[in-house]
């Protein structure tokens, strides 16, 4: 019996693990693929608090999981099967046992788009980014696609505009979703009704096949690209029955991300966030898991980890 069961070992989760198991909670986080998320394939991170220098999202995730052990939490990878969050005890099945505990915490992140574009997946951090305010100042003074439909990819694009030279708007659709002006942007053209073929290039992006409006393939010649298509929904899935998702899939948490199942909390892009960065996800796993500790230990209120 567990205090707290974590699944996900992202930013989010192994922020968690960490508060949880310095604060004297048994703990176990489940990840099945623990090198495969956002953080783990972004390929040069310059921003987070108190890493100075350029690391890879790899080498950030090592140093969490790391830490979290030194204060004994446990890792296991396995496939988690189902889940059971709706008694006191919660159960979480897997290919390899059963695991129960008194909370758990999910913070299983976000999937992506059901299909990548040819070459999306090979160059990911290679020049394909999914996060300007992460990667736009390692593109100062080139020239950059952003390919989108949505509010979120006009976002991203108005942070690029502060690094690139030029800006180059891919938008499949004839507009933007949600938006209904589209601002001005320096530095930047847009194509609208433009479909994105491929990203090319072998070591690193050299640039992106599309099909113009007027059906001709051309080749843009650009150093990165920015993908911002719809499609990425929170990894909820194995909740989706037992605790409160809006229509969208995100899970229903209050200020210090419990759900309104006792005991069920979430953290990182399994909630609404306002911005997707890795210091957002992590604030959210120790804020669940000062949260976890004050249901466990049934406190008033949540008592922060100072020493």
């Amino acid at each position: 019996m567990y205090d707290v069961i974590i699944i996900g070992g992202g930013p989010a989760g192994s922020s968690a693990a960490i508060y949880t198991a310095r604060g004297q909670l048994k703990t176990l986080v489940i990840d099945k693929a623990p090198y495969t998320g956002a953080l783990a394939l972004t390929h040069k991170i310059a921003n987070y608090p108190g890493v100075e220098g350029e690391w890879t999202g790899k080498e950030l995730l090592e140093r969490f999981r790391s830490q979290a052990q030194s204060f004994g939490a446990e890792y296991i990878q396995t496939t988690i099967t189902a889940v059971d969050v709706e008694d006191d005890v919660k159960t979480v099945f897997t290919a390899d046992g059963i695991y129960e505990a008194k909370s758990v915490i999910f913070a299983t992140g976000s999937k992506g788009r059901n299909r990548m574009l040819p070459g999306e997946e090979r160059l990911l951090g290679k020049g394909v980014s999914i996060c300007a305010t992460c990667d736009g100042a390692f593109f100062e003074g080139r020239t950059v696609a952003v390919i989108g439909d949505s509010e979120e990819a006009l976002e991203e694009a108005a942070a690029l505009a502060k690094f690139a030279e030029r800006i180059t708007f891919i938008v499949p659709r004839e507009g933007l979703q949600g938006v209904d002006h589209v601002p001005e942007l320096p530095n930047t053209e847009w194509l609208f009704r433009t479909k994105p073929l491929e990203i090319v290039g072998e070591r690193h992006v050299e640039g992106v096949k599309v099909r113009t409006r007027e059906g001709e393939e051309q080749l843009l010649d650009v150093d990165g690209v920015f993908v911002f298509l719809s499609g990425s929904k929170p990894g909820t899935e194995l909740i989706k029955d037992q605790v409160p998702l809006d229509d969208d899939g995100f899970m229903i948490l209050d200020p210090l991300m419990q759900s309104p199942v006792p005991g069920v909390f979430g953290a990182g892009e399994v909630r609404r966030t306002p911005v997707k960065q890795a210091v957002v996800a992590a604030a959210d796993g120790a804020i669940a898991a000062m949260a976890v500790d004050k249901y466990i230990n049934k406190r008033a209120q949540v008592l922060p980890q100072y020493k």
